[in-house]
């Protein structure tokens, strides 16, 4: 029971990962009579069918063919959906930051020193840090 949990879930987030929701998934059945249609009607194989609802030749194709409109709605994999994770970004000018903030300016410099961060623990086999020529 565990792995069928697992499984499904895993296939969840496969599905929605790729934008393939619950609702295309049962309007294959849709897609299938339609591309049949296309294939008696117009010759159309399956490459030239996608095209046509999906690719370059979709907007030429719903012009010349209003009244398939309503099936063309039906089709699965008709999303339109914008992302709502949108970027956030502040641009501050370095001058502007500064001159709002002058307490930066009065950071004093001689507080930091340098102390050496490696110890004698190797003694003086091959990891030892470079020495001066």
């Amino acid at each position: 029971m565990n792995k069928i949990v697992i499984i499904g879930i895993s296939l969840l987030v496969l599905l929605q990962s790729a934008n393939i929701h619950l609702k295309d998934l049962i309007e294959l059945g849709e897609l299938v009579e339609h591309y049949q249609f296309h294939s008696e009607e117009y010759g159309d194989d399956f490459m030239v069918f996608v095209s046509k609802h999906y690719g370059e030749l979709k907007a030429s194709h719903s012009q010349k063919h209003q009244e398939e409109q309503q099936e063309h709605e039906k089709l699965p994999f008709q999303h339109h959906q914008t992302s709502c994770a949108q970027p956030l970004v502040f641009i501050l000018s370095q001058d502007s930051f500064i001159n709002s903030c002058p307490e930066l300016l009065l950071i004093d410099k001689g507080n930091f020193h340098y102390q050496i961060s490696y110890s004698h623990i190797w003694g003086d086999n091959l990891f030892q840090p470079p020495r001066h020529a």
